[in-house]
């Protein structure tokens, strides 16, 4: 298989997804299922930031082995190859093309650390092929792409995790059921806060060299064929719409999700935001301070959201971690609770008494190879149509954000209603919100 990725391939998956996905996988299969005593093959793709933290959590789990690591850029690929050598003892596979780790029958599970723009398509290709997915944060790069993956996890009956973390917490867990059971009255409104340390990222004027050993036209993917305009190929991607979500994609769909689950609430039927990118002249695309409202008339409740920057953020109190402020408000009739990875803590009545707490972090990973070992999808704590939910509220947002005007949603269909223009964004998007046209 050739190492560079013909585009029209892409186009012509993604087509294919669009019309209910293949009907024949077009890799090869692993296991249907799993003894008690069988090793999980386990195979990572990403290794740079996120995916060495998932080497890390999976090499904890007994009876999981990492027989392979996939990464476009061979700096890191062979660095993280040697570092698990050193680690386990055992050297893993390597490969620069997603692809032909799906050929590869050992693997049984795919865990995907890539930039967003892949998330959707290689969980995708891995049901298609008949492996486990393990999806990172957020799922998908818009909503089209999310509601596409969870259709192919059930089509091919494949586990299928999200990457919030949160759900595995047994603080969390505890948290969000006794909201459920009336511990602050009656929940009528959730703020989930996104404070985190967020410097400049540069200004070029054109076109960047791209980084030594790196294949870039791999690293596109499914995005827009365009050159690095930015100074950093690496991570500042998040804030560039054809590849990232801004902020309250990525480190905010946590606490959206959190936010969405105690309210026990799916996606709104009106949704507003106002926001920009202040204080810096540098090639961000995306707002790094941003407020959004989702409101559900139907139930009651509504969902505040913030997104923050640089050093406004303070020390002490709630979600305190230094230069990061991050978590959920919960108003209730009888009180509030303040929620966060991994701890809660209860204010109840008029006094403001100090109620019920936890803490406690959980393990993801492990969550996710009981889940394939069972075969049994109600054992995961983060399904994939709860991740993309919680996703798509972040593309929401960013959509009301970029229209700059109010959203008018169907929860049922997933579309928007008398905006045609709006409607344009949830599916792939080229330069602005005023000049797209959609992928496929």
């Amino acid at each position: 298989m050739n190492q560079s990725v013909n585009r029209r391939d892409f186009l012509k998956t993604s087509s294919q997804a669009a019309g209910g996905l293949a009907a024949v996988a077009m890799f090869g299969h692993s296991r249907n299922t799993l003894a008690a005593n069988d090793t999980v093959g386990v195979a990572i793709v990403g290794t740079r930031g996120r995916g060495k933290e998932h080497i890390l959590g999976f090499h904890r789990q007994p009876g999981v082995k990492i027989v392979a690591l996939c990464d476009v850029d061979d700096g890191v690929l062979h660095e993280r190859a040697s570092q698990y050598e050193k680690l386990s003892g055992h050297s893993p596979k390597c490969y620069r093309d997603m692809r032909e780790v799906l050929d590869d029958k050992e693997v049984d599970a795919v865990s995907l650390a890539t930039p967003n723009h892949w998330h959707a398509l290689g969980g995708i290709w891995a049901m298609q092929a008949g492996k486990h997915a393990y999806i990172e944060k957020p799922c998908s790069h818009n909503i089209w792409e999310g509601q596409q993956l969870v259709q192919a996890a059930r089509k091919y009956n494949r586990i299928c995790q999200h990457g919030t973390q949160g759900r595995s917490s047994p603080a969390v867990r505890e948290a969000i059921q006794k909201l459920g059971e009336g511990i602050i009255g009656k929940v009528y409104l959730a703020r989930g806060l996104c404070y985190k340390w967020r410097p400049s990222i540069g200004k070029v004027n054109g076109a960047q060299p791209i980084p030594a050993g790196i294949d870039y036209d791999l690293w596109l993917g499914p995005a827009p064929q365009k050159p690095l305009l930015r100074q950093q190929l690496h991570y500042d991607w998040h804030w560039q719409w054809d590849y990232g979500n801004g902020d309250m994609g990525n480190q905010g769909v946590h606490e959206m999700d959190m936010a969405r689950w105690g309210l026990g609430v799916g996606l709104p039927t009106r949704i507003q935001s106002m926001g920009g990118h202040y204080m810096f002249d540098d090639d961000q695309e995306t707002p790094n301070t941003l407020s959004c409202t989702f409101e559900y008339p139907d139930e009651g409740k509504m969902l505040d959201f913030e997104t923050r920057h640089w050093i406004t953020n303070y020390e002490g109190g709630f979600g305190a971690g230094g230069s990061n402020n991050v978590g959920v408000l919960f108003y209730g009739s009888e009180g509030y609770m303040e929620l966060e990875y991994f701890r809660y803590r209860t204010y109840l009545g008029q006094k403001r008494e100090p109620g019920p707490k936890g803490s406690g972090e959980g393990d993801h990973f492990k969550n996710f190879i009981d889940a394939v070992r069972s075969g049994r999808r109600d054992v995961l704590t983060a399904d994939i149509e709860e991740g993309h939910l919680s996703s798509a509220l972040c593309h929401l947002g960013n959509i009301a954000y970029r229209s700059r005007r109010t959203i008018h949603f169907e929860p049922t269909t997933q579309k928007i209603l008398g905006d045609e223009e709006a409607s344009l964004l949830l599916t792939r998007q080229y330069r602005s919100p005023f000049e797209v046209r959609a992928l496929v």
